[in-house]
């Protein structure tokens, strides 16, 4: 056997691998700067039981979580987590930190974030939502997975971002009616929060025409053009990567349908 020969290969595989990872390193930390490396202080607490039928719909204008892959591993964002929305989509790697109650080992926990936990004025002290506060409002079968006992009801965490996993491609979900068009972007992989969104139909002569962001992940063109013809879009996410989706929604679509693109971040 060439030993030397095997070692040159070895070697070459080596350093492909490690270009590549240095290629997908600042795709992976853009997005948020040192908030993708380093863990940062917060606190967590649950809302629902363990079914998750409460952590349904929600102010990203998400709707059945299990349809549309997101499952029970959510939770809710304080007002400054939220960013007005912005932060719908992201992926946050969370574990609990600095309590007798964490559970054994300190596993973490990865969820999508996909509500928000609104501010409360009513109270003058543990309204763990306000801003500048950054609280995460778990659904239940995640906070239990980090603490020993759900009955301490709020826990000292530490959090990060992380890249989101998803399966299948972006996918699309027709809103509004035939005078507002509206369109839900979930499943989104990298990243997972989306900071532009334009659209080209079928009868707009290869023209994109950029959405507006609506509320939650719900972008708009305003009107109702797009009714009845077939759509490609381009998303862009919040590290700035791109996804061009040609024909991802056919022509004779109707509202309240959801249509997978051919690609993902």
């Amino acid at each position: 056997m060439d030993t030397s020969a095997s070692s040159s290969r070895f070697a070459a595989a080596a350093a492909v691998v490690a270009a590549l990872q240095l290629l997908l390193l600042p795709a992976l930390s853009s997005a948020g700067g040192d908030a993708w490396q380093q863990w940062q202080e917060a606190h967590a607490t649950f809302y629902g039981d363990e079914s998750g039928a409460d952590t349904m719909q929600g102010a990203c204008g998400y709707g059945d979580l299990f349809q549309q892959g997101y499952g029970l591993e959510t939770t809710a964002l304080s007002v400054a987590l939220f960013n007005e929305g912005w932060s719908c989509g992201g992926c946050y790697e969370i574990r609990c930190q600095g309590s007798t109650f964490c559970a054994p080992g300190g596993a973490p926990v990865t969820v999508t974030a996909t509500n928000l936990c609104p501010a409360n004025y009513s109270k003058p002290n543990e309204n763990w939502c306000n801003p500048p506060l950054r609280h995460f409002d778990l659904s239940k079968p995640m906070f239990l997975r980090l603490v020993t006992d759900f009955h301490v009801g709020i826990i000292p965490v530490q959090y990060r971002r992380v890249a989101c996993a998803k399966r299948g491609g972006v996918r699309f979900e027709m809103k509004g009616n035939r005078w507002w068009v509206a369109v839900l972007v979930f499943n989104v992989a990298g990243a997972g929060d989306v900071k532009a969104v334009a659209a080209k139909g079928s009868r707009d002569g290869g023209q994109w025409i950029d959405m507006a962001r609506s509320w939650g992940q719900v972008w708009t063109n305003g009107d109702g053009r797009s009714v009845g013809e077939g759509l490609s879009f381009r998303v862009v996410a919040s590290d700035g990567r791109a996804v061009v989706l040609d024909d991802a929604v056919p022509s004779g679509w109707a509202f309240g349908q959801s249509f997978e693109g051919r690609g993902q971040f």
